[in-house]
């Protein structure tokens, strides 16, 4: 059940049901959060091996829209970059530690993935947070379905006209952001 010695030492000693139910739940929550992280690094993998496969038997890449739910996720949006494109995502977790008072660096740590963030017209370059504090820049995504498509810097803009066209004919909706 992923708990440790102590607690299931404190389970056993407690006559009180309300504490072992209460533990139990904390247990489970924990279990669901490390399942959403493993079926989430089991996408990436299952999505850059078929990257791969692609290009070992010439095919190219898909542009086909589709939905994905994904847990919700806080970033970190660049403070300085106001041009993002995929040359700046090399190196950018130093950027983002450069943006990060120096008092709190060690409360911060990111996912191995960034991309660009787009609101209003403004792109700016976005690291997922798994440790963080609140600092200016910090944004939380909320849980959910989204519509997602691949695209290369070259398709880029083709593509979020794809998502932008499918989100008001199929679904009704003007999307806020795109990530």
């Amino acid at each position: 059940m992923d708990l440790t010695l102590s607690e299931i030492k404190d389970i056993l000693a407690y006559d009180d049901f309300n504490k072992i139910i209460a533990i139990l739940k904390r247990a489970e929550k924990s279990a669901d959060e490390k399942i959403a992280e493993l079926n989430n690094a089991k996408t990436k993998i299952q999505r850059a091996r078929t990257f791969y496969e692609n290009k070992l038997n010439g095919e190219h890449q898909t542009e086909n829209i589709f939905i994905k739910t994904y847990p919700q996720r806080v970033i970190l949006l660049s403070d300085k970059m106001e041009t993002p494109t995929v040359d700046n995502l090399w190196n950018y977790h130093r950027h983002f530690f450069e943006q990060i008072p120096d008092k709190l660096k060690d409360k911060f740590s990111f996912e191995d993935l960034a991309g660009i963030y787009e609101q209003s017209g403004q792109f700016r370059l976005f690291a997922i947070c798994t440790r963080y504090s609140k600092i200016d820049g910090i944004k939380l995504l909320p849980q959910g379905k989204y519509l997602c498509a691949d695209c290369t810097e070259e398709n880029r803009e083709k593509i979020i006209k794809e998502l932008f066209e499918t989100a008001r004919k199929d679904y009704n909706t003007i999307p806020e952001f795109t990530i």
